[in-house]
């Protein structure tokens, strides 16, 4: 049986410092309101001694700003840690895609680029392996209770349904998905059980669920309840007094199966 895993998201900003600017690690609720943490590769040190799975960066701004993801982030954080790495934001092409798998990325997420060019998911994976590319979903329900799958951060709304949009981009050659529930982001509330289950039951590919885990026992249920194959969290490991080693061995208590650290 594969083993669970526990991953770790970083979600950074760019900030102006003086004159100069430089990305900060950062948690959010809801995708809108922003608190500043710490120095993203000083934390990405932190989760490797702590026993984390893989870690996932995602550049906030990127899409916004029609740029790619900062690549000073990804080269210092791929020359100190030596566990898999994905980023993701703004990545538009295949050749924004090669130039993170050259800069230390071992997956690249792909979100909004995806979604307004579907053709990319295929392009990506046939050049560099379904295993490299995984498909980011951001949703959350609409005032008819819908839900919608939502680029560039939360701020445009497609008419795509998350679970369909999963099916088509695993069909497509993404080799994971990432689903990540607005609504629940920074909540620590609690996963999406029932949307993620439902992506899981319909793709035959891993599931990272993430938004809204607060507790030790809101992974348990992702696993368990939420069929899903691994959970990232970024607000409950930067807040809570728990860090990735305590919470694998609560889930391991639970009888999931989980890569153990002696």
């Amino acid at each position: 049986m594969l083993k669970k895993r526990l991953i770790p998201k970083l979600q950074m900003k760019m900030r102006a410092l003086g004159s100069t600017t430089r990305m900060v690690l950062v948690t959010t609720r809801q995708f809108s309101d922003v608190f500043d943490v710490s120095d993203p590769v000083s934390q990405a040190r932190i989760y490797e001694a702590q026993a984390a799975d893989e870690l996932i960066f995602l550049d906030l701004d990127a899409s916004s700003e029609s740029r790619g993801p900062a690549l000073d982030v990804l080269r210092r954080t791929a020359e100190e840690i030596f566990m898999p790495i994905t980023v993701g934001g703004g990545v538009r092409s295949v050749e924004g895609f090669r130039e993170l798998l050259a800069n230390g990325a071992d997956k690249v997420s792909i979100n909004t680029g995806a979604v307004e060019d579907p053709h990319f998911i295929d392009r990506a994976s046939r050049l560099f392996g379904a295993q490299s590319v995984v498909l980011s979903v951001d949703y959350c329900k609409t005032k008819d209770g819908i839900y919608r799958v939502f680029t560039r951060g939360r701020s445009v709304e497609t008419l795509l349904d998350p679970v369909s949009w999963a099916i088509e981009g695993e069909q497509r050659g993404a080799g994971e998905i990432l689903l990540t529930s607005i609504d629940r982001d920074g909540t620590r509330q609690g996963l999406d059980l029932e949307l993620t289950r439902l992506v899981a039951e319909s793709v035959s590919i891993p599931v990272i669920t993430s938004g809204g885990c607060g507790a030790a026992k809101h992974f348990v249920e992702g696993f368990l309840e939420g069929k899903a194959d691994a959970v990232s969290a970024g607000t409950y490991f930067c807040f809570k007094d728990e860090n990735p080693m305590q919470t694998r061995s609560q889930i391991k208590n639970a009888g999931i199966p989980i890569r153990i650290h002696s």
